[in-house]
């Protein structure tokens, strides 16, 4: 039986250093006291030492360069527990979360990923993206603690360590920016399956220090791989052709998909297409929209 200790914590942070110690004095809090690793993605602004002197129990593992979302897979490897759950540097698990969240995954070892339930601010208003997974269209044909997902948002989830590994983790190519969309396909590609508890909460003070124009940059270009890597290329296509439309009138949608397609050969010898009946999940998922 699978509980608590079972878990571990995994934070990627770069250059946010107050939230991130505001955020490991939540987590460090934890009646269970889950251990916790912080993957620093070169950082400019001395957060391993602060965070090293603040909280002398938390394990840093600090990157001579930033590796985006794949990061987080420098922090799985390091983890010795077979649960991962990953907060962002500005998000944080209420105390009885993973304790189900363990549960959850003894019950049904098919189990890879977890999404939680996201409450943001003092507000602690639902997460639109909550709805969306509990209102979910797509079936699993095996048991789930929850709705069946395609998606999942990583300030709030926990993974199977296994099935994380069995995919290799996220693309080392993307981004923070929407890059669960092409790890949950996969994850279901593999047999693994994803739910939704609502039951497994987790808090998001959305961090102000954001860049809004890479954001938009990164997301036009990781979307654009992702269709290319995985989606039949009608879909491609037809995504490719809409980005096209949007570029003439945004610059940041226009120097994301110049990027996009500066990598194109290396994409398309990576295509790896998604099987029909994925596809056919991720088909109603887009309908439902």
């Amino acid at each position: 039986m699978l509980s608590v200790k079972d878990i571990t914590i995994v934070i990627v942070t770069r250059n946010r250093v107050e939230t991130l110690l505001w955020t490991l004095g939540k987590l460090t809090a934890l009646p269970q006291n889950p251990p916790i690793i912080v993957v620093d993605n070169a950082s400019t602004d001395g957060t391993p030492d602060r965070v090293k002197v603040t909280f002398p129990m938390v394990t840093v593992l600090t990157l001579d360069q930033n590796k985006w979302c794949a990061a987080r897979n420098d922090g799985v490897e390091l983890a010795q527990t077979c649960l991962i759950a990953f907060c962002d540097d500005d998000s944080f698990w209420q105390p009885a979360a993973l304790g189900r969240a363990a549960t959850y995954f003894s019950k049904y070892p098919h189990l890879g990923v977890l999404a939680g339930k996201i409450l943001i601010g003092d507000q602690e208003e639902v997460d639109s993206v909550c709805d969306a997974m509990q209102n979910s269209p797509i079936m699993d044909p095996r048991p789930l603690p929850g709705p069946a997902v395609l998606g999942f948002v990583c300030c709030a989830a926990v993974v199977r360590r296994e099935a994380y590994l069995s995919i290799g983790g996220f693309d080392h190519r993307f981004a923070i920016a929407g890059e669960e969309r092409m790890f949950s396909v996969d994850m279901r590609t593999k047999g693994w399956s994803l739910a939704y508890a609502d039951d497994v909460v987790a808090h998001h003070y959305p961090s102000q220090l954001r860049n809004l124009a890479q954001r938009t940059r990164h997301i036009t270009r990781d979307t654009l791989w992702y269709y290319w890597l995985r989606r039949p290329a009608y879909y491609a296509m037809r995504h490719t052709m809409l980005i096209l439309k949007q570029m003439r009138k945004d610059s940041n949608v226009r120097q994301g998909f110049l990027e996009a397609i500066k990598a194109a050969p290396d994409i398309l010898l990576d295509r790896q297409v998604v099987p029909p009946p994925v596809e056919e999940q991720i088909l109603r998922i887009e309908s439902f929209y």
